[in-house]
């Protein structure tokens, strides 16, 4: 077979092609920011318990100054398995962009190599009887490059850089949600570990004024009405009590999950009963427009927005004629009879190819075209769940601080009308035992005292979690991260012994912030 030389004049337009693709525009629109509604001052910073001064709130629970809520969101910090789902996640990601990196250098890199043996049809052949029988042998290696003219696999590395960084905010999303948690549901548990004690602490009470009801019947003073009445309150309030264990129980099965357990008593990390959190005197939240800083949610809108408009650039690339290098380069060898091993390695066996070719869709009936257009309206639809979820933040935090600041007033009426409830009912007690009031007034200053505290109860645990719903909003928790592994170390052994990984599963020191830094589009392949 003859051999194809490559002149010099196809060196000199192979090269330039490659020097001009190098060097063209990318087509497709550049990412701006788009432009969002954010109002100047919150509704609610009076100045006395909400302030507008800025803070990171990169431990926000420990305004609390408990213990146990500080341990339990460190444990489920490192064990959470949603927070862990999230951190592989980032892998995938940076794996996708290493394939799109390797995209940019040669895609088809070959060695290639075959041994054949071959028998011809003695009627369907024109050759003599002694070419039926034969043997091919190759060895040589092909390459192709598409060389990126029009700007798409650069496109493909930004798109796949700006997805990267959204799965990082992601995982701070869910660092966010899931201090945010922990942290409620450990108020809900104190807050019905709370209930149960005023449950308990009334049934005592009401158990004495039982007694004392059975006394004064005993002695001929009241009717058996008393002490009927006296059981109905104290049976209606034990009836509590289970229902109150039982939302204990439940409440400490969520922790327990949250923390990457079964369900189980937790008695290292909660020792016995606890108070209800109180909040700080004051509460900084800073300005609006820190949210675009902070919120990692927000964040992660923003980089999906910056991929989806990467990938316009992508599709519209494939309106233009694609321009490749192409070439191989071998030894073939062929012997009638034996196996042709022995000439293949010889130079006269040497065969090649080489050079630049094209192939443009011409004719795609609007194909094409019609995937520009479907990407360019997820853009614009990403756009708009960015402004909107803007929009939706500062609610957040407005409906938390209006809640905050309401319940406290609601439970500072509450405390006063459970002093009085109190009151009332040392007043009834005492008129009873002197004959000046009848049974159903103590019924009815235990039922109301009951409730009062039961309610105030409720109360102190709305605001603590209102509180924690501000920081929430604030997107504050997330920093605990920074300059930490998103993978435990343990589960980034596991996979090291699964698959080949390299360097990505190191994922410390990853960007938090928002798009508009330009990127390095040519680099190394991430092997």
């Amino acid at each position: 077979m003859p051999v194809r030389r490559i002149s010099g004049e196809l060196c000199l337009v192979c090269a330039l092609i490659a020097i001009l693709a190098a060097g063209c525009t990318k087509v497709g629109p550049d990412y701006l920011t788009p432009p969002v509604q954010v109002t100047d001052n919150w509704l609610e910073t009076d100045g006395r318990k909400i302030t507008p001064v800025n803070e990171e709130h990169r431990e926000w629970w420990r305004v609390f100054n408990d213990k146990a809520l500080d341990r339990l969101i460190q444990q489920a910090y490192q064990d959470n398995l949603t927070l862990q789902q999230a951190g592989v996640r980032v892998l995938q990601a940076k794996a996708q962009l290493g394939i799109a990196i390797g995209e940019l250098y040669p895609q088809t890199q070959q060695a290639v190599g075959s041994l054949e043996k071959n028998r011809l049809s003695a009627k369907g052949s024109t050759q003599g009887a002694t070419a039926l029988n034969y043997t091919t042998s190759k060895l040589g290696a092909e390459a192709t490059w598409e060389l990126d003219f029009w700007g798409k696999l650069r496109r493909t590395i930004e798109s796949a850089d700006a997805n990267l960084q959204a799965t990082v905010a992601g995982y701070d999303s869910v660092l966010v949600s899931l201090t945010a948690e922990v942290a409620n549901t450990y108020i809900v548990l104190r807050t019905f570990e709370k209930r149960l004690d005023i449950a308990r602490n009334n049934v005592q009470v009401q158990n004495e004024s039982l007694e004392i009801a059975r006394y004064r019947f005993e002695g001929g003073v009241t009717s058996m009405r008393d002490v009927e009445q006296a059981l109905t309150v104290l049976g209606s309030t034990e009836a509590t009590i289970p229902r109150l264990e039982a939302l204990v129980r439940q409440a400490k099965n969520a922790l327990s999950v949250l923390l990457g357990r079964p369900p189980m008593q937790l008695p290292e990390l909660l020792p016995g009963y606890g108070t209800v959190p109180v909040p700080p005197p004051t509460v900084a939240v800073g300005i609006p427009a820190d949210l675009l800083r902070r919120r990692p949610d927000l964040r992660e809108a923003e980089w999906q927005a910056a991929a989806q408009c990467a990938r316009i650039g992508v599709a519209k690339a494939d309106l233009f004629p694609a321009f490749y290098l192409r070439g191989s380069f071998g030894f073939t060898a062929a012997d009638v009879g034996n196996i042709a091993l022995a000439d293949m390695f010889q130079w006269r066996s040497r065969e090649g190819f080489g050079g630049p070719s094209f192939r443009w869709n011409i004719l795609n009936y609007g194909r094409i075209t019609n995937l520009v257009r479907v990407q360019d309206a997820r853009f614009q639809e990403l756009l708009l769940a960015y402004q909107n979820l803007v929009l939706k933040a500062q609610q957040e935090v407005e409906d938390n601080l209006i809640a905050f600041l309401k319940t406290e007033d609601q439970a500072k009426f509450l405390g006063e009308s459970t002093a009085a409830a109190e009151r009332s009912l040392k007043l009834a007690m005492i008129q009873y035992r002197e004959g000046m009031t009848d049974f159903t007034t103590v019924l009815t200053a235990q039922q109301n005292l009951l409730s009062q505290q039961d309610n105030l109860a409720i109360a102190l645990g709305d605001i603590a979690r209102s509180l924690v719903g501000i920081y929430r909003a604030l997107g504050g928790g997330w920093q605990i991260r920074e300059g930490q592994e998103l993978v435990a170390a343990e589960t980034q052994a596991a996979m090291a012994r699964r698959t080949n990984w390299g360097r990505l599963l190191n994922t410390g020191g990853s960007d938090a912030s928002g798009p508009g830094k330009p990127q390095k589009l040519v680099r190394p392949p991430q092997w």
